[in-house]
């Protein structure tokens, strides 16, 4: 499929959802309220924000925040490409009602624009960048303070392997995976196929890249307590055609 296509919805079994009122309310904490650019204290520090030196490009990696004309700003996951065409994976439901995507809060520094998207049934989307300008977009994703991972591939996860993820509020945190096949019930309909870890998240952290060692495993879309629930990458990298870099 092309990746300026959107994919096909098509349903897949799932084995595992929640399954009461007060853990789809929890697993919902870590999105409500993070979508919106504006009145959220988990805005309050942007340590994956798109670093800049002087005289040097803005560059977007993986944990870094861009912003879209809609006022959200989402994480990117991971950056991607097919042949020379270069794209940032980002939350599905965080795209929604975004075309224009900006390295800037102030929506000067121009990045891309929405190549695709689908939620619920997945929660992902594609924002094809816009190269040949003072944007660069690195293959590697941002530890904030301490450097930076370089990505070289992707994988699909296995229960008990070992990952760490990226929040924009939390920072670095690893554990090991606790389930595959995992669902979430959301008022727009069923997300399926997720996978979850025994890491501790907080409100602003969605988006943020998930991976072992130099392997991307996912991105960040919701939390329940000490569990976060990640979109797997390996499927969105299929349905669009593209690779890591």
């Amino acid at each position: 499929m092309s990746p300026h296509t959107h994919p096909h919805r098509t349903e897949r079994p799932f084995r595992r959802a929640f399954r009461t009122a007060a853990s789809a309310v929890a697993a919902l904490t870590l999105l409500l309220g993070w979508f919106t650019a504006t009145g959220s204290a988990a805005y309050a520090q942007d340590t994956g924000a798109p670093s800049t030196t002087t005289g040097k490009a803005v560059e977007v990696r993986g944990g870094s925040v861009i912003y879209s004309n809609a006022g959200t700003r989402c994480t990117v996951g991971f950056n991607a490409r097919s042949g020379a065409t270069y794209y940032g994976l980002v939350s599905g439901r965080c795209a929604q009602g975004a075309t224009n995507w900006y390295a800037d809060a102030t929506l000067n520094v121009f990045v891309g624009t929405t190549a695709g998207s689908s939620f619920p049934v997945n929660d992902y989307a594609l924002i094809r960048y816009t190269t040949g300008t003072a944007v660069t977009f690195p293959g590697e994703v941002t530890l904030g303070g301490s450097g930076v991972q370089d990505i070289t591939g992707a994988a699909n996860p296995s229960v008990g392997q070992s990952l760490c993820h990226v929040g924009r509020t939390t920072g670095v945190r690893c554990g090991t995976v606790t389930a595959v096949n995992v669902a979430i019930n959301y008022p727009e309909g069923v997300v399926s196929g997720l996978f979850s870890s025994n890491i501790c998240s907080e409100p602003g952290d969605v988006g943020g890249p998930a991976f072992s060692g130099g392997t991307a495993l996912g991105i960040i879309v919701a939390s329940s307590g000490c569990s976060t629930f990640y979109q797997p990458v390996v499927e969105w990298l299929a349905v669009y055609g593209l690779s890591l870099y």
